[in-house]
């Protein structure tokens, strides 16, 4: 039997071959024009960063060259201080090295020969920058990794796929701004005054601040709550106890949490609520009437003796219930201009006919074009329910 022919071997790859290769491995595909909107969406969260501890207020007659020294000064400060001593030493090194003049000395052998050496501290400079920079690559690396481990525990403490409940449509979405949210939102059935009186516990919540410190205790507000609901207490007396137990947690009243809790009856489609300190949700008639859903009282969290008082609504076929977190009213675009309630107000009259999810595909769609690459700075949660 003949011995197959030898394959020839693979052409080497041009030059201009390996340089697509290697832009694309760095760029990870993206069109130069995303790559400017992701470094432009970076600058402003990085200056967003760095502009809290700029509070330069210089007096009327001051010069304004003086009012730009100072602010720089400021700023160079709240750049250095973000770093360990360690790395502003090696960073003070480096930028020295950076900015001294090249220059050398003379000097004479034995023989009495004159040698000139030259000194050039620029290199030297550079690679500290570059020993820097992977010290802090390295930093957020871990920091990265932890916070990834985080965002999947978060995952497993929010809904999956909505419930399937008869005579109701439910959907909804959560985006954190960072990488774990402070939002919690929850739809889980809870028993009722009797065995057969079975209800459906319906929670929205904000915890006041923003990453890992907001997503522990949006942890210990969902522990809590599933705990409580456990027990067949009326629903005043579950909100009045989540109020004291988060005043156990929120640090003189410091770390609120505003929350919307309701209790839905699916036989009667009568929605009992409390709207403690949150946004107040819209409940959009079939007729087009809009109701705001207010009743309630203080954030949970901050007095341990606040009562709460509760509201109720019937569902009809074609109402409307949208429960949101302020992160998606007061979403900002370059301009500064908040997305505000008008708008998400015209999507719900626009919208009556869709279905949750459709409206919740058109709203995130519209605050998208809406906010463009501003970077924003609170989580963004919405759940939508339709009688139908």
């Amino acid at each position: 039997m003949a011995s197959p022919p030898p394959q020839a071997a693979p052409p080497p790859a041009q030059p201009g071959r390996k340089l697509e290769q290697f832009w694309r491995r760095v760029t990870e595909g993206l069109e130069l024009n995303q790559l400017w909107s992701q470094f432009a969406k970076d600058a402003r969260s990085s200056y967003r960063l760095y502009s809290r501890d700029l509070h330069v207020t210089p007096p009327a007659e001051a010069v304004p060259q003086n009012a730009f020294w100072q602010k720089t000064k400021q700023l160079f400060w709240a750049i250095l201080e973000k770093l360990s001593p360690a790395r502003r030493v090696l960073l003070l090194f480096a930028l020295i090295m950076l900015f001294f003049p090249a220059g050398g000395f003379t000097y004479t052998d034995k023989a009495g020969d004159v040698h000139v050496a030259e000194l050039d501290l620029h290199v030297y400079g550079g690679l500290l920058l570059f020993l820097l920079l992977m010290l802090e690559v390295a930093d957020r690396v871990v920091m990265k990794r932890d916070l990834e481990i985080a965002r999947e525990i978060q995952v497993w403490l929010l809904p999956g796929a909505p419930p399937q409940v008869p005579g109701i449509q439910i959907d909804y979405l959560t985006r954190p701004a960072n990488t774990v949210a402070g939002d919690y939102y929850d739809i889980f059935p809870r028993p009722g005054a009797t065995p057969t009186d079975d209800r459906l516990l319906i929670a929205v919540a904000d915890v006041a601040g923003k990453s890992i410190p907001a997503a522990m205790l949006m942890a210990t507000f969902q522990a809590s709550l599933k705990t409580l609901s456990t027990t067949r207490s009326p629903f005043p007396e579950l909100v009045s106890a989540m109020n004291l137990y988060a005043c156990t947690n929120s640090n003189g009243g410091l770390r609120f949490t505003t929350a919307f809790l309701a209790e839905f009856d699916p036989v009667t489609r009568t929605l009992n609520y409390i709207n403690a300190g949150h946004n107040m949700p819209m409940f959009r008639r079939a007729s087009g009437a809009i109701q705001r859903l207010d009743a309630g009282g203080l954030p949970l969290g901050i007095q341990a003796e606040a009562t709460y008082q509760s509201g109720t609504v019937t569902f009809e076929t074609g109402d409307w219930l949208v429960i949101f977190t302020d992160g998606l009213v007061e979403a900002v675009n370059t301009r500064d201009e908040e997305y505000g309630e008008v708008r998400l107000l015209n999507l719900l009259e626009g919208g009556a006919t869709a279905t949750p999810t459709e409206l919740l595909r058109r709203m995130m769609a519209d605050l998208d074009a809406f906010v463009g690459n501003t970077p924003q700075h609170d989580d963004v949660t919405c759940l939508l329910i339709k009688a139908v």
